[in-house]
Parts: C-alpha cells; structure tokens; sequence
C-alpha cells in the first residue's frame, strides 16, 4: 500500500476520487478569498495604499461583504435547487471576473462597495455549497475529519501563500508586485474550477429528471423542512456562540498589548501562533477526536465551550501586572486551543443530523445563517465597550471576557442538550 493511500484511509477516504474532490472542495473554499479578504492581516496597509482607500472605507468595503448573513436563507433554497459543483464555479467565476476588473482599472471606493456586495451575494450560496461539498466527499465516519481538515488546510494555504507574498516582496518590493501576487492568486481559480468539474458530480435535486418547475418546488419544499426542525436551529445556536468567542479571541493581542504592554514583535510573534498556528493543528486534532474519541461533534463542542468558558473566566483572575504576562499568555492559549477546536468542526453537529441528503445545502444555509450572524454585532459592540473605556483598558476587556463566559456557557449547555436529543433519538 502507498504511503498516499495510507493516509487516505488514516482519515477515512477509501475513495480516492473521493479524496481528491475533498481537497478541491477545501482548496476552493480559501482560494476564492486569497485574493484579497485573506490580505486583511498581513497586508493591510499595502491594501490601503493598492486601492487609495481610508481605514473608514476598507472597513465599510470589509462590512459590506456581511450582506451574506442576510442571504444564508434564500441561499438555503439555491444550494437545494443547484448542485455543488454549479454553485462552486459560478462563486470562482464571479470573483475571478472581478479582482481583474479592480486590478485592470483601479476602481474607486463606491465601486469596490458594490464589487463587494456582490461578493456577499456570492457568499450567501458559495461558502454552503463548500460546506455541503465537505458532506458530499465524505461519509458518516469521517465527516467531523472532514470539517476539521477544512479548518486546518485553509489556515495552512493562507498562512503559506501569504508566506510566499512576504518573501517575494522583501526581495522585490513594490505595489506592482503585491498587484501581480493578486492577479496570480486570483488565476488559481480557473484550474479550480476545471477540478470541481472532474471530481465533483451533479449531486441533489438538480441532478434528478423532473421539470425545472417541479425542482424549485421541491428545492422550497427541502428549504421548509429543515427550518422546521429544532434540532438544526439548536445545532446553529451552539455554532454562533463559538463563532462569538472566535471573534473575542482576535482581539486578544491589543489585550496584550493595552493591558500587559507587549512590545510589535511580541504581539506579532503571540498573535501567529494564537490564531495561526492554533487553528492548523486544532482542525486535524478536533475532527479526530469527535470521529474517533467521542463519536460526536456536538459533544466536543460543548466540552470545547466549557473550557472556553473556563479559560476565559480566568483571564478576568490572572493579575494586570508585568510579572503576571506569562500566565496571562498561557491562559489565552488555552483560549485559542478551545475556540479553535470548536471552530474547525462548527457546523459538523448540523451534518450529522438526520436529514434528506437532497437538503443537506440548506441545512448548511441555516446554521451559516445563524453560526456566522455575531459579525454584525460582536464588533461594532467590542469596538464601542473599548472606546468607551480607554482610560481603563482593564475593564474594557473584563467586560467583553466576561460577556464571552456568559455566551460560551450557553453554546455548552445547546450542544449538551444535542447530545441529549441524539441519544435519546437513537434509543426511540
């Protein structure tokens, strides 16, 4: 046996096609945004000079593309009526055309909005259609691998290819060379797109033989159903909270810095690894520990919650000193262990609920809806809590750790409560 399809059974592809449709599915869902969403960290200024854009305007353009949350829902219906593969080239598609378009003319702050409302509308059924590819790729078995691979492999394709950025433009700095690393990103795509077309089928209703009228209805029909089951809306519950504490960990290096006064590299050197690191080895490790360890997604994310929790709860006991930096590191590393480990399955509890595999698209479509809906508040709200305290730090971010044990603790007692229902479906 080669060492290849070693692995592939390691993590429970027997099929190799299979495997590979995997992998373009997870490559697909990070390509689309490296060229530009995934700059953000890394190259925000350089962003700011490419586009002559203000700090207002590259976060009202950022803003813009949360129009999705809104859409999840009708994009629930689009990803039962057109298949996976449909769905993923027209997303690649659609970006491809328009990072060339801004790349060739340069366009001005009100057409890059709208150039990003379109990507939100994009996003509405393009991130379900990658989560559905992950269902559609894998099994039963390995499922919860799967949803944790697409975790790890997209954190390590953005940290490499904006890797791969740095080193080219140390050497060879420049605007024109950051804008030929969008435009080659940006090319990936079109291969892409030729990779879903071999190694994704037509899956769904739009790969049955009834009339278009007959697959809109049926599409509705499948749409109703899954909005009518409890148990998706308690899954996307638990997804949101973890979702929240995600969004509080990114704000834990100007913790650091506010409060414990770490120097650039520090930050730079903590904020890598905490959110960088963290989350390349918590999406292999938690897709294994809920397929192999606990058979449960649902329970590894509530067990996740409650550390999160736990982690969180001592942030606000660990002293604001100089002396006290190391335990204040340590505890928010185990902050990111557990947020990550959530996050790399956060929709897999969805996925492993009983329902019409045709449906599977908006199921993925309601618990995005819901899971990914804290971007319209968490930081506005964060961003309003530490304004409004700047001559206190401290309690700025004892009030955003303290509400963060608050939504934790709920997400917990929602994925306990999955936990229950499941079982006791299973003993009915």
């Amino acid at each position: 046996m080669s060492f290849s399809q070693t692995i592939m059974n390691k993590i429970g592809f027997k099929d190799k096609k299979k495997f590979l449709g995997f992998l373009t599915v997870v490559s697909s869902g990070q390509i689309i945004y490296s060229a530009f969403e995934a700059f953000k960290g890394t190259f925000y200024n350089t962003l700011l000079e490419v586009f002559n854009l203000s700090n207002a305007q590259l976060g009202t353009i950022l803003g813009a593309l949360g129009i999705s949350t809104f859409l999840y829902i009708p994009g629930g219906w689009i990803n039962n009526r057109f298949s996976t593969r449909s769905l993923l080239i027209t997303g690649m598609l659609v970006r491809f055309l328009t990072i060339n378009y801004m790349l060739l003319f340069t366009p001005g702050f009100e057409q890059l909005k709208f150039i990003a409302m379109i990507w939100g509308v994009v996003d509405a059924f393009f991130w379900p259609a990658v989560l559905n590819g992950v269902i559609l790729t894998t099994n039963e078995s390995n499922r919860s691998i799967g949803f944790g691979l697409l975790e790890s492999v997209r954190r390590a394709l953005e940290v490499l290819m904006n890797f791969i950025l740095v080193t080219v433009m140390s050497v060879a700095g420049g605007l024109a060379i950051f804008k030929g690393g969008m435009f080659v990103y940006n090319l990936l795509l079109i291969p892409l797109c030729f990779l879903v077309m071999k190694y994704i089928p037509k899956n769904g209703i739009s790969a049955e033989h009834e009339g278009e009228g007959a697959k809109a209805a049926d599409a509705l029909k499948g749409l109703i159903a899954v909005m009518l089951k409890p148990k998706v809306w308690l899954a996307s519950l638990s997804a949101l909270t973890v979702y929240w504490c995600y969004i509080i960990l990114i704000y834990t290096v100007p913790y650091l810095q506010a409060v414990y006064k770490i120097n650039s590299s520090q930050a730079a050197l903590f904020g890598i690894f905490n959110t960088g690191v963290m989350g390349i080895i918590c999406g292999v490790l938690a897709g294994y520990i809920a397929s192999k360890v606990l058979k449960s997604s649902s329970l590894l994310m509530g067990l996740a919650l409650l550390v999160t929790a736990a982690s969180l709860g001592l942030t606000l006991i660990v002293p604001k000193t100089k002396e006290a930096l190391l335990p204040a590191v340590i505890v928010l590393f185990l902050f990111s262990f557990s947020i990550f480990l959530a996050k790399s399955i956060i929709l897999a509890p969805v996925a492993e609920l009983d329902i019409d595999s045709r449906y599977s698209g908006s199921a993925m479509s309601v618990g995005s809806f819901l899971a990914y809906a804290p971007v319209l508040l968490v930081y506005s709200m964060n961003g309003r809590i530490i304004d409004n305290n700047l001559s206190d730090p401290v309690a700025a971010y004892k009030t955003i750790f303290l509400i963060g044990v608050g939504v934790a603790l709920f997400g917990a007692f929602c994925s306990f409560v999955l936990v229950a229902l499941g079982k006791k479906s299973k003993a009915a």
